[in-house]
């Protein structure tokens, strides 16, 4: 599957949707950035049942301060809606298909007891 590319206006509509969606967040001028590129298209290509979308921050700025990106590139995670992971710094091929490997295998049900847990516990306070 080709990667996306997520401008303000498409970003939510796509995260928040069903399934596992992979966020590149890079910039033309980041070296770390075309390195990790590559390795993002091949993940992309390898797990059709995936979306994998990418974020240019020089031309969405806004998403990326919204979203508080302070380094690039920086790689989110999100699955029915939910961020599993965020972080700065390009990933070895190896270690992104075990990231996605780990977010294939998260229980969803697991996280949304702990979100509805944390959000009971945060409205007692």
């Amino acid at each position: 599957m080709a990667t996306i590319n997520l401008t303000l206006d498409t970003f939510e509509q796509t995260v928040m949707g069903d399934g596992i969606t992979f966020v590149d967040f890079w910039a033309e001028w980041c070296g770390p950035c075309k390195m990790f590129g590559p390795i993002f298209e091949k993940a992309s290509d390898a797990n059709p049942d995936i979306r994998f979308a990418k974020v240019d921050t020089e031309a969405e700025q806004q998403l990326g301060g919204s979203l508080g990106i302070q380094s690039i590139p920086t790689i989110m995670a999100f699955r029915d809606g939910v961020l599993l992971f965020s972080q700065p710094g390009a990933l070895p091929a190896a270690s992104f298909d075990q990231l996605i490997d780990a977010i294939r295998n998260v229980d969803m049900e697991d996280v949304r007891k702990q979100i509805a847990e944390d959000e009971a516990a945060n409205n007692q306070q």
